[in-house]
């Protein structure tokens, strides 16, 4: 959530935000009523109290003429602050409620508009010519099920469209995929984690999941818990309630979970393969700081994704999100896309967010600093980025990388963990 200082001084800027992101606006305005209710319940609450205090201490030393006037006048003191009390309850309530659809304020440079306003920051590798090389390429899917790499047939049989099997050396280049992703992460700082793939409500709303991308969470209504649609949750919410000690940042994680996404709202969208699916494994980073290095840090996450897919010798671009494309809790945004020569264009593979204090303040993490002789205790920053998405890099590692004969050439970096393997191979009919 942002801090209602910001709010209550520039709420033009939040105004600006809302209105970029194709929010609304209004809730900007009921936002302000209900602070402001809020902030007046509880000086009323606080007045009462102090007379009420006040009024026990005369009691004891009051005539029996005056104890009975004070006494009735004490009864209904405590009525009312029954009632200022209950009032400051339900505007406190009413408050974060409205808080909590608020999205996170965007940052000054993200280029206003919807999914296809986007700003492509950078370019990095070549496009094969297919053409000039003598044939036509194939695309994952049929590339997949002559490796026995893929079977999308029976993961429709055993649980329903968007589901699928990864075989033979499928598993294998996954298996292959997370562990040179986990050595890279390692590498760089980041302490590996296996997190949980079910969090209670307050992980899921804290970090944001609960609002516009409610709709793609599965949620198990009989123990009200929720399957994670990214290891960004569990990690997100593993300092929750906790105070950080300022010389402890930055904590750098790198997790390793399943992820379920319901995929609503794209009906007939990539259906064919394994490109949009239901359920897949990812590694994700993620990073708490001091709020002055948030944006020093986005880079820092950027530089690893495209450290990663040069590696891995593919195809891509980077670019700035634009407003209308930002998930509530990001003020900024970078994708890494690769390119995949059968749509003939670059599809997200990696993601860097920047969520400055969003998260934070819902989840109550904070740092602790001494400044000017003085300790001080405020919400840090959290900000998150995929390293590997599995399906969607195996999309594009057999795309990229096939060979005329329909196999697919093994990059350098992942070689080591698929046994030496230089190039897989189609199975023998």
């Amino acid at each position: 959530m942002i801090d209602l200082r910001l709010l209550r001084e520039d709420p033009d800027r939040v105004r600006a935000s809302q209105r970029a992101r194709g929010e609304d606006v209004a809730l900007v305005d009921a936002l302000l009523s209900a602070d402001e209710r809020r902030r007046s319940s509880g000086v009323r609450f606080d007045e009462l109290r102090s007379e009420q205090k006040a009024l026990g201490k005369l009691i004891p030393r009051a005539t029996p003429e005056e104890r009975a006037e004070l006494l009735q006048k004490a009864e209904q003191l405590k009525t009312d602050v029954k009632a200022a009390e209950a009032e400051q309850n339900e505007a406190d309530e009413t408050a974060r409620q409205l808080l909590l659809q608020l999205g996170n304020i965007v940052h000054t440079d993200v280029p206003v508009g919807g999914e296809e306003d986007f700003v492509v920051l950078e370019t990095h590798g070549t496009i094969r010519d297919f053409a000039a090389e003598g044939f036509e390429p194939k695309d994952h899917l049929e590339l997949g099920e002559a490796l026995g790499a893929i079977d999308v047939e029976r993961g429709a049989k055993v649980s329903g469209s968007r589901f699928y099997y990864l075989t033979g050396v499928g598993a294998l280049l996954e298996l292959a995929l997370v562990n040179a992703a986990i050595a890279q992460a390692t590498e760089a700082g980041f302490i590996p984690m296996l997190t949980p793939a079910l969090v209670r409500p307050r992980a899921m709303e804290g970090t944001g999941f609960l609002g516009q991308a409610a709709e793609n969470v599965y949620h198990l209504e009989k123990d009200d818990y929720y399957l994670v649609g990214t290891s960004e949750v569990p990690l997100a919410a593993y300092h929750m309630d906790e105070i950080i000690e300022a010389d402890k940042l930055p904590l750098r994680y790198a997790g390793f979970s399943p992820c379920f996404r319901r995929e609503a709202g794209t009906y007939g969208k990539d259906t064919r393969g394994i490109f949009r699916v239901h359920q897949f494994d990812k590694v994700e980073m993620f990073s708490y700081v001091a709020p002055e290095d948030a944006e020093n840090e986005h880079k820092r996450l950027l530089e690893w994704e495209k450290q990663w897919l040069t590696s891995l010798e593919l195809p891509f671009q980077v670019i700035d999100v634009a407003t209308g494309d930002l998930g509530s809790s990001a003020s900024r945004k970078f994708d890494c896309e690769a390119w995949i020569p059968t749509q003939g264009k670059y599809r997200e593979l990696t993601s860097a967010s920047n969520c400055d204090s969003f998260q934070a303040r819902r989840l109550s993490v904070r740092m602790r600093d001494e400044q000017g002789g003085k300790k001080t205790v405020q919400p840090l920053a959290t900000l998150n980025g995929t390293l590997c998405a599995v399906p969607r890099t195996i999309v594009a590692i057999l795309e990229n990388h096939q060979l005329a004969d329909g196999s697919v050439r093994v990059p350098e970096v992942l070689r080591p963990y698929l046994g030496g393997r230089e190039v897989l191979e189609p199975i023998a009919k």
